[in-house]
């Protein structure tokens, strides 16, 4: 059975099989449009995304953006540091920082694939939705982990099948797109989770200062930055800063950085053949050797054959789909 210890209550307005049917039939109808298949099906919404997959997939670690990540049928499972949060049809992970972390397909066939829409959550959209509510939602009051699972209502699940149903209509796309988003944030502010994604939206919270740092550590993890120096951009003492940024996060600033370097080097390896040692130095290693260490005690295999095995997992991907559509 799932470990549900982490869900929490989101309360369906009607009952599972009526709220699913019409927003999976809808997905599943654009992904047959398509050519059917399985893998990531880009829509013309941006920011908007369908995954469909007929088997189970082995845990692969990305930097997950802040986004909304909805399950229309099969199961996944997220480790988020020491956090594990699992979800399943018509439950919805929301990610609020870009974090890395492991993800898997642990529900999936050809008979019932694993089926999910991902929606990329606007930070500035939610703001004004938030500026513009009469009774706002009070701010959770500790820092927690910057995801959370929860069950899908009624009017969001209509949210997404509207944005679903406009892929036939692109000319439209551009004005009334963005409205339905709106409305995305506002379910998402005024529901039970509200205060989670309040304090992210919330001008000088302390998530919002320490996701200053963050973007400082994504668009700068090759250089070597102090713990003082990210404390300064979110204006905390050091201590506070390590405290917040660990519970938001589930790991150290170091941990964290380390984490966007490895996977950074991962993509080169297997994106652009880089070498080993090219792709050490490229993120920010001094020492070939100890990039190698490290990479194999965070993916549990040495660098070069993990390039090779993913490489030829996507090969291997990319050839039953094209057979399957």
């Amino acid at each position: 059975m799932p470990d549900r210890s982490h869900v929490l209550p989101w309360p369906l307005k009607q009952p599972e099989s009526r709220l699913n049917s019409p927003l999976l039939s809808a997905v599943t109808a654009y992904i047959d449009d398509q050519g059917g298949g399985e893998g990531l099906f880009p829509t013309v919404i941006e920011g908007f995304n369908i995954v469909r997959s007929f088997q189970s997939m082995m845990p692969m670690r990305n930097i997950y953006r802040p986004s909304l990540c909805v399950v229309l049928e099969g199961a996944k499972e997220l480790q988020l540091g020491d956090e594990q949060l699992n979800y399943s049809s018509m439950e919805c992970l929301v990610v609020s920082v870009g974090v890395p972390a492991t993800g898997r397909i642990v529900e999936a066939s050809v008979e019932r694939p694993y089926v999910g829409v991902l929606v990329d959550f606007d930070v500035a959209t939610a703001r004004e939705v938030l500026e513009q509510m009469d009774t706002p939602p009070a701010q959770a009051d500790a820092t927690g982990p910057c995801a959370f699972i929860a069950k899908v209502d009624q009017p969001l699940a209509d949210c997404l099948l509207r944005l679903v149903r406009l892929l036939a209509t692109p000319k439209a796309i551009p004005i009334l797109a963005p409205s339905i988003v709106r409305e995305i944030c506002y379910w998402l502010l005024s529901g039970p989770h509200g205060g989670e994604i309040c304090k992210l939206a919330c001008p000088e919270s302390n998530i919002e200062r320490v996701v200053r740092a963050i973007s400082l550590l994504h668009t700068n993890f090759a250089e070597t930055l102090r713990v003082e120096q990210l404390a300064d951009v979110a204006r905390m003492s050091p201590s506070s800063f390590h405290q917040h940024f660990k519970a938001l996060t589930s790991m150290t600033p170091l941990q964290f950085q380390k984490q966007l370097r490895l996977l950074e080097a991962r993509r080169l390896m297997v994106t652009q053949a880089v070498n080993v040692a090219e792709a050490a130095y490229k993120v920010g290693y001094e020492s070939a050797s100890q990039f190698s260490r490290e990479y194999s005690r965070t993916f549990g295999v040495a660098p070069k054959q993990d390039a090779l095995n993913l490489q030829r997992l996507h090969s291997e991907y990319a050839s039953r789909t094209i057979q399957s559509a």
